[in-house]
């Protein structure tokens, strides 16, 4: 269970400001997986950062019952002098995961070949965010946070890491983040809508993707 009281947050640039959070209030349930919708710039991805932990907000609460993930797809949490395999059983020795096993699941997952034992700071974006989410998978959380899970990869890459998503999600919860509206409808059991700072909560899936259309366009 994920608990938002009054949270605002907001970004004062050059003598504007931009709200992305204006005093939320919303419950994620334990086990369900919520789909966050809004425009590209609403600020979906600071929300999910707020949730991690990894962004401060200006005021308000988020209390969480259970273990969160990072955001999936961020890779900021990597030391870039690091390999990936030495990140890997960085991160599993901090989660209290077996190292060895962590380090095994996550080269075969990712698929980087001897990139995989060389620095990050060589690596590409997508390659960045390979290494995030099969680290991420790899890690059993109450609740995952993952942005846009399905822009990773080629098609069959974007297949496996659905695949596995899908099979965590028997026992976990997630907030979901992505412009492809048919994973929304596919895999979410309940959506919001972040709109000028004000979140939005829909139990009908079908219903929240057909407002967002609206106004996207």
């Amino acid at each position: 269970m994920i608990r938002i009281r009054n949270l605002c947050k907001a970004y004062h640039l050059r003598g504007q400001t931009k709200v992305v959070a204006d005093n939320i209030n919303v419950d994620f349930e334990a086990g369900k997986v919520i789909g966050l919708l809004g425009r590209n710039g609403a600020g979906k991805s600071s929300l999910m950062r707020m949730v991690a932990g990894t962004m401060r907000h200006d005021s308000g609460t988020i209390e969480i019952d259970g273990t969160v993930s990072w955001p999936v797809g961020f890779s900021g949490s990597f030391h870039a002098d690091l390999t990936g395999a030495q990140n890997t059983k960085f991160l599993a020795r901090i989660y209290g995961i077996d190292t060895d096993e962590l380090r095994a699941y996550v080269e075969e997952f990712a698929e980087l070949g001897q990139h995989f034992h060389m620095p990050v700071r060589t690596y590409s974006s997508g390659m960045k965010s390979r290494l995030a989410f099969g680290v991420s998978m790899g890690i059993k959380f109450d609740v995952y946070l993952v942005d846009e899970v399905t822009s990773v990869g080629d098609a069959s890459f974007r297949k496996k890491s659905m695949a596995v998503f899908r099979d965590r999600m028997e026992s976990s919860g997630a907030l979901l983040v992505t412009h492809n509206l048919r994973v929304i409808t596919n895999v979410c059991d309940a959506a919001c809508i972040l709109e000028d700072g004000k979140l939005t909560y829909y139990e009908d899936v079908t219903e929240a993707v057909e407002v967002h259309r609206q106004i996207a366009n």
